[in-house]
Formats: structure tokens, C-alpha cells, sequence
């Protein structure tokens, strides 16, 4: 399949494109994907000349028109960017005879309701609609018209056309930024949720609507990019500042699949400028090694790196419902547990011995209820383990009592 894209180097155009270059070359190897191959992807920006397009649009089996203007200095710029090109474009098809399917890029901006009224670029991604309309009708070429509200995600250009990247480059690198209104609500589509609509449109498989005002209806006149999610500009700086903060607090949002928070903190942490993308992290320190908390989430518990010098002892302590999972990455230890308390015979229960490494890495759980240690059987090397706990250590409620195994 040969795939045109204008608009190439824009946030969508490019992200669409490495989609389209990943599953060419052979690096998305999704089932799905492979009815595509072998693929050309055809690129076209503000550089292309008009003989190149008029030869990609030759051969083009289908064609994403993603070129636009966002924000020019005159206002009648909009109606030259968006409706003038996309009718070079369909001149183009149409002079080649070439009528393949053509997605068009528009705006909720162009149902012209609410906020939007009267906006000089929902006019003109509103004329570009009709002008699709106008040519399907002529030719016969499938039209997929996508209404794409407030977009986010890598490779969005702050300070331009998206709140989100704006908010996103200010926070992550400590820049002044404001908010006129924190209450004005956003519905928000992230980009690779995009990218899949236009990927499953090159398949056949788009998702057809109709809209009434800004809701979306039952119909077959508008393709849609679905999930979607809705958040005042409040709610997003507050998610984007614990996203800065996490350096700090080692916390950890809702990660939950398709979450908004999961969307977002991907997206924020693609603007830390160059230099800044490591940062240091507390280490616990005595003569017997040292403790690092790395994460932390109130829902899936703590995440540490224990080092210990030869020969040392840790642990020696019990909890009555917090446990863990420790797992020797480098060294050797003997990790120890026993059931605290006295056996029917009133005598101690036995030890139950693991002897592990990092050379043949085996986690060994720490059960409630049970005294535990480990013990760096090297004499001459440190052992390195990563600790997971249930729970975040809370220095007020630390559920660690000492008892020796």
C-alpha cells in the first residue's frame, strides 16, 4: 500500500508517519498490520513542491491530509492554509484520476457552537469540509472527516496550539506559566489513541458519527477518534505539578490502563529539556550498606534498592501484615524466615533458608508474620537487592517489629 501524508512534520503527521515507518520496516509486527505491507509511506510538507505532490497524488492508495494552519499572523491565513491546500490537493487526485479514500484533519472549532462561534479557523476547517463533501460527491472517492478535538502528547510544539504541551515544557522545566481560567473544561484526545483510529482507517475499520453541535450523534458523516477524556485546565496543572513533584516524593499516579493520568505523565515527561532527565535520589546510609526507596503508589506499594557490604546482616524483623518480595541482582545471600512465636511443643519454629544470587535470579517473598534477614555471603563484594513492599513505609504506622531469626 502506498500512504500519502501532508503535513508530514506536524505533531500529528509525524507520529503518524513513525507508525507508519514502524510497521513498513518491519518493527510493528501486529498481525493486523501486516494486510499493509508492503508499504510506502509518501511524505509531504510545506517543502514539497507542486510536481511532487501532483506525483505522489498519482500513486497515493491512500491519502491522510494533515496539513493546516494553527495560528498565522493574519487571520486570513486560515481559509488560504486550510482550504486552499487541501483544494490543490483534491485537484491534484482528481486531475490524476485517482480516487482513493482521503481523510481530512478538521476541528471541533468547525461546528462553529459555543465557544467557537465565529472563529475564523472553524470557518475555515468548515469551508475545507464542504470542499471534501463536494469532491466525493464528484468523484466518488470515500471522504473520512474527523472532528479532532484538543490534542496532547510527544512531540507537540508549546506555545503554539495546545494548553497541554504549553503547560507540559513550563512545569517540567521550571518556567513561569499562568492560567487565566482554571474552571474552562477541555476534552482532550491523547496522540497515539489517534494514531490507532488512523491506522485502523487505513484498514477499513474507521469509526463512523454524526454531530450535533459539539455532541457526538448517531450517523455516517463524521469519522471519530475514540476515547476521549474531559479535565478542566485546574485539574491538569494540578496532575502535571505531582508529576514534577514525583522526583521528590517518588510517588507514583493512577497508572491504570487508559487512564488520563497514565496519557499525561507520558506526555510531561517528553518535555524535560536535554540535561535535566536524571536526578538524584536519597540514599539511607551506615557502616552496613545502604537503603534507597526509588517508587512509591498508594495502590501497588514501595519499590527499593538495598546494598549490602560483605558479610553483613540485615533485617531481623517481622510485620503483621505488611510483606514483601525480595530479588538478588548482584551477589550472593542467604535469605532467612521464620514463623514467629512457639510451635505445639513450645519450642521455636524452624528457619526457612534460601540461598540465592544474581547470577540466577529467584524473588523470595517475606510473609506476614514471619521474622526475615538476609545476608551477604561474599567476602569481598557487596549484594544488591531490590526490595518490593506492599505498602509505602509510613514512619507513624512502620508495622516492623525486631526479633532475631
Amino acid at each position: 500500500m502506498r500512504v500519502l501524508v501532508t503535513g508530514a512534520k506536524g505533531f500529528v503527521g509525524r507520529n503518524l508517519c513513525w507508525a507508519l515507518k514502524n510497521i513498513r520496516d518491519g518493527k510493528d509486527r501486529r498481525e493486523r498490520f501486516q494486510a499493509l505491507l508492503p508499504l510506502e509511506v509518501m511524505e509531504c510538507d510545506i517543502e514539497t513542491t507542486a510536481e511532487e505532490l501532483d506525483a505522489m497524488c498519482a500513486r497515493a492508495d491512500f491519502v491522510f491530509n494533515l496539513a493546516g494552519v494553527n495560528r498565522p499572523e493574519d487571520p486570513a491565513e486560515f481559509m488560504a492554509g486550510n482550504y486552499g491546500f487541501a483544494s490543490d490537493l483534491l485537484a491534484a487526485l482528481e486531475r490524476r484520476g485517482n480516487a482513493c479514500p482521503v481523510m481530512l484533519a478538521s476541528s471541533a472549532q468547525a461546528s462553529l457552537a459555543g465557544r467557537y462561534a465565529g472563529s475564523a479557523y472553524g470557518e475555515s476547517k468548515l469551508a475545507g469540509e464542504g470542499l471534501f463533501r463536494g469532491y466525493s460527491a464528484r468523484t466518488g472517492a470515500p471522504v473520512l472527516i474527523y472532528r479532532f478535538p484538543n490534542l496532547y502528547g510527544k512531540w507537540c510544539r508549546p506555545n503554539y496550539n495546545s494548553a497541554v504541551a504549553t503547560f507540559c515544557d513550563a512545569i517540567a522545566n521550571g518556567c513561569e506559566y499562568s492560567v487565566s481560567d482554571p474552571s474552562v473544561e477541555l476534552e482532550l484526545l491523547y496522540i497515539d489513541d489517534l494514531v490507532a483510529e488512523m491506522l485502523s482507517a487505513l484498514l477499513g475499520e474507521e469509526r463512523r458519527c454524526g454531530y450535533d453541535g459539539l455532541v457526538e450523534v448517531e450517523g455516517a458523516d463524521f469519522c471519530a477518534c475514540r476515547p476521549t477524556d474531559r479535565a478542566t485546565l485546574g485539574e491538569i496543572v494540578r496532575l502535571l505539578e505531582s508529576f514534577r513533584r514525583s522526583r521528590e516524593t517518588l510517588s507514583v499516579p493512577d497508572l491504570a490502563d487508559g487512564s488520563l493520568s497514565k496519557k499525561l505523565w507520558s506526555t510531561f515527561e517528553s518535555y524535560y529539556a536535554e540535561g535535566s532527565r536524571a536526578y538524584p535520589l536519597k540514599a539511607n546510609c551506615d557502616d552496613r550498606g545502604s537503603f534507597t526507596e526509588f517508587l512509591r503508589t498508594p495502590e501497588r506499594g514501595q519499590v527499593s534498592v538495598n546494598v549490602s557490604r560483605p558479610g553483613v546482616t540485615k533485617g531481623n524483623h517481622w510485620h503483621h501484615s505488611k510483606w514483601e518480595r525480595f530479588l538478588v541482582v548482584s551477589g550472593e545471600a542467604s535469605i532467612k524466615l521464620r514463623r514467629v512465636g512457639e510451635d505445639a511443643g513450645g519450642g521455636r519454629y524452624p528457619v526457612d533458608e534460601y540461598v540465592v544470587s544474581g547470577s540466577d535470579m529467584r524473588v523470595v517473598e517475606m510473609i506476614p508474620g514471619y521474622t526475615h534477614s538476609i545476608t551477604n555471603l561474599s567476602d569481598t563484594d557487596d549484594l544488591v537487592t531490590v526490595m518490593w513492599a506492599n505498602e509505602p513505609f509510613d514512619p507513624e504506622d512502620p508495622d516492623t517489629y525486631y526479633e532475631e531469626v
